[in-house]
């Protein structure tokens, strides 16, 4: 097996029933599903194996949720491919996955992290109701472009890059459905609002800032084990305290998920991509981004199995 390079989904990946296979199959995964109830004082392993979705996508539980998901697969996985991590990223949330699986945060503490930044997102989106828009297709003007015109109705910026021919925008709703319209007009083959609980990685977040600031602190942190790529900067982080603060600006900033890909095949050529967790989204993404990488899902009992074999 080459290099691997470890990806980390966000929020939207997760569904009824992640985990379970694996919670019910290795007593590792177990273990971790154990340990984040007890660190959240609840059964949040009940909602992620049996929902019901509508409880499961709320913030605060979709965020953790995933959390555990991916660090029960690497805890299943670790001593096998441990070795040959030379890096990690994660969209979003999947970010501070990411942090644990290098070691910077133990699970505990990243699993409470979490689910506080999704108590602040979801109240800062309660107060300061705001907009997301998923914009498909290529445009014949840039999105920054769109984003700035449209912010006369209402502040809306790009806060996902996650393709050359996806960008998801965020901001004040009537400044979404301005950048919509001028977005179709730029030859946007689709332009989707999302189902979302607030304005995230815009603006809109700012008073969730100072909340996610005090946890951050709160939380034990150690030096990585190997980079992790960050979503502000798409550069490698080495160290705890520049990994915590990107964290915060994260919050209010564009997730640069393109950039991100490309600075880690350019550093890694040749390595294998593993996405950990629910679904297949970031694999996706990977075969417009990175396609002559070799890419592997890890969220099932089949696929960390697979990959077993294979290491």
């Amino acid at each position: 097996m080459t290099d691997v390079l470890l990806l980390f989904p966000g929020q939207g990946s997760q569904k009824p029933g992640m985990s379970k296979d694996l919670a019910a199959a290795f007593p590792a995964a177990r273990d971790v599903w154990s340990a984040a109830d007890a660190a959240l004082g609840t059964a949040l392993s009940h909602v992620a194996f049996d929902g019901p979705a509508e409880e499961l996508t709320l913030t605060h539980n979709a965020q953790p949720a995933l959390l555990a998901h991916g660090a029960a697969v690497w805890a299943v996985v670790r001593d096998a491919i441990g070795p040959r991590v030379r890096a990690a990223a994660g969209h979003s949330l999947g970010e501070f996955t990411a942090y644990h699986a290098a070691g910077a945060l133990g699970l505990a503490d990243a699993v409470r992290l979490v689910r506080r930044r999704g108590e602040l997102m979801l109240e800062t989106g309660t107060a300061t109701p705001g907009a997301m828009a998923a914009i498909l297709g290529e445009l014949h003007r840039s999105i920054d472009d769109l984003c700035a015109e449209a912010s006369a109705a209402g502040v809306v910026v790009p806060a996902n890059y996650n393709t050359v021919e996806q960008t998801v925008i965020s901001g004040e709703v009537a400044g979404v459905e301005r950048a919509m319209e001028l977005a179709k007009a730029a030859g946007a083959k689709r332009a989707i609002k999302l189902n979302v609980s607030g304005a995230f990685h815009s603006p809109l977040m700012e008073p969730a800032v100072s909340g996610l600031s005090t946890a951050l602190h709160a939380a034990l942190w150690h030096e990585p084990a190997w980079p992790v790529f960050s979503n502000v900067s798409a550069g490698a982080v080495h160290t705890a305290a520049e990994g915590r603060d990107l964290l915060l600006r994260q919050l209010t900033s564009s997730v640069q998920w393109v950039e991100v890909i490309r600075a880690m095949a350019a550093a890694h050529p040749g390595a294998t991509f593993v996405e950990m967790g629910p679904g297949n989204v970031l694999t996706g993404m990977l075969k417009r981004l990175a396609p002559e990488h070799p890419a592997r899902t890890c969220g099932t009992v089949a696929e960390v199995e697979s990959l077993l074999a294979l290491a």
